[in-house]
């Protein structure tokens, strides 16, 4: 490391690393690769074990990308104009501006990765097409990364869909959950309809400048194809747009895994691939067997006529998304309300609001002690915390943000007071905060703190607010129990009938 270290400096160390991915100081021909093809401007053909010699009967299926850039507005830093960041750190952001393939032709056949592992599944019940593999305990992947490692197995159609939007995609995000998630929404006697649900993102920058990594919180979507794969009817995938912030950011200043890094989040208004109509046979045959002309005598291309698809078991979109959302984070197997909507349940119910408010939302990674990712893996999925939070809360989650904002709109003061009321108790990078369903706060704990004392020894904590219980080996969920109870006794004289 020392000699590196002298032979190359730092920056020439941190290009490197990013390169070594299995940190023995020597890089293989398959670490080289993607120095080799940015150098050459060629990239050889991928071999996979998913990769099949196209099938001379097999259909083909037509993908159009349709893509907005993230509004720059939409981002922290632009309250002061972006200063002292430089311009070539933003480099990559600013110059996506359009989808790197806006459309493409890709075998039906590939999409049997979306296909279930066995026929017998109920709808709804979820199963991983790519597995998460990393927990609280595994840490996370390393930010010091340019090029996504070569795609294996079912990896491989979620990499060359992603591919239409930017040169650089990682199907494994760096923080826990990865992967992919799907299930059956619809089925018929010879079709399925699949809705998924993956987590993944990019890498902007290349060397010289430091990584940029650009995180949606999601990308979701379906597809109906036929049991065996060889026909695709429709394909969509997107980026949910549907609430203020859908993107966390992060860019190095140096070159270390340890040097500063900046976080931001933002607002990309579209992101989305979906298919132009059904895929068709590459080669038509008639009757006879013979190969026939893909155009009529006046030269226009031959219109398929398909059956329509009689669904024999449906569930909804809604209930869907809930499942593969509950599979991605077990913690959402409550109810987590919008914030109005969590306050007005809670007056109906007289039951004290569970809060927890945020400064980036919960599906994207925040790089601090203290953030939602860290409560999620633990506290938040246990049994107890899940049992009381049923029974006793009603829970919401929000963005700072977006309390922000409805702080500063009067025309309803019922809302914009609520607002306040959280906003002035929270702290960077989470809060969490129990209150009676008129807003007035009765107990609230910062998430670092929280993190701080569960990680001290029971007998030097002094608070008996925070106090540890016998009644479970895990420290942190004994703690925000206690949190809980001692929130539901400071509610319960105003919750009286």
């Amino acid at each position: 490391q020392e000699l590196a270290l002298k032979s190359l400096g730092n920056e020439g160390l941190f290009l490197f690393s990013s390169l070594d991915t299995n940190k023995d100081l020597y890089l293989s021909p398959e670490e080289f690769k993607p120095i080799a093809e940015k150098l050459t401007g060629v990239a050889p053909d991928s071999e996979s074990e998913e990769e099949e010699a196209p099938d001379p009967d097999g259909e083909t299926l037509s993908i159009v990308a349709k893509f907005q850039p993230l509004v720059m507005e939409t981002m922290t830093k632009s309250k002061d104009g972006f200063l002292g960041i430089s311009h070539v750190a933003l480099s990559g952001l600013r110059n996506w501006t359009a989808p790197a393939a806006p459309m493409s032709v890709l075998l039906a056949r590939q999409f049997k990765a979306f296909l279930p592992p066995k026929n017998n599944l109920d709808l709804g019940d979820p199963w991983w097409i790519i597995p998460s593999e990393l927990n609280i305990f595994t840490g996370y992947l390393s930010n010091n990364r340019f090029y996504p490692p070569p795609p294996k197995g079912k990896e491989v159609i979620i990499h060359k869909l992603l591919s239409m939007f930017h040169p650089r995609p990682f199907v494994k995000t760096r923080f826990a959950p990865q992967g992919a998630v799907a299930c059956i929404q619809a089925s018929s006697s010879f079709y399925y309809t699949i809705a998924f649900r993956i987590h993944a993102e990019f890498q902007l920058n290349e060397p010289p400048n430091f990584p940029f990594w650009f995180s949606p919180g999601q990308f979701t979507g379906y597809i109906v194809l036929s049991k065996d794969s060889s026909h695709v009817r429709d394909f969509r995938l997107f980026v949910p747009n549907n609430r203020s912030l859908n993107v966390d950011m992060e860019w190095l200043y140096g070159a270390s895994e340890s040097s500063n890094m900046e976080v931001d989040i933002g607002y990309l208004p579209q992101m989305e691939l979906e298919s132009t109509g059904p895929s068709i046979p590459t080669v038509i045959h008639d009757e006879s067997g013979n190969v026939i002309d893909s155009r009529d005598p006046s030269g226009k291309p031959i219109q398929f006529v398909f059956e329509d698809i009689t669904w024999q078991q449906e569930i909804p979109w809604e209930e869907a998304a809930h499942r593969l959302e509950v599979a991605m984070y077990p913690f959402k197997k409550i109810s987590y309300l919008p914030f109005t909507e969590a306050f007005e349940r809670a007056q109906a119910e007289k039951k004290p609001v569970h809060s927890i408010l945020l400064w980036a939302k919960p599906p994207v990674p925040l790089p601090v002690a203290g953030s939602g990712r860290t409560l999620r893996e633990t506290v938040l999925e246990s049994s107890p915390i899940l049992a009381l939070l049923n029974e006793s809360f009603i829970s919401s989650w929000s963005l700072v943000k977006e309390l922000e904002e409805l702080q500063s709109n009067k025309e309803n003061e019922f809302y914009s007071k609520l607002a306040e009321l959280h906003l002035e108790k929270y702290n960077f990078p989470v809060e969490m905060i129990i209150c009676l369903p008129n807003g007035t706060v009765v107990h609230h704990i910062n998430a670092n703190y929280f993190l701080d004392i569960t990680s001290m020894k029971p007998e030097d904590v002094e608070s008996s607010i925070f106090s540890f219980s016998t009644n479970f080996e895990d420290p942190s969920t004994a703690t925000y129990l206690q949190f809980l109870k001692e929130g539901l006794h400071r509610a319960k004289p105003y919750l009286q009938p």
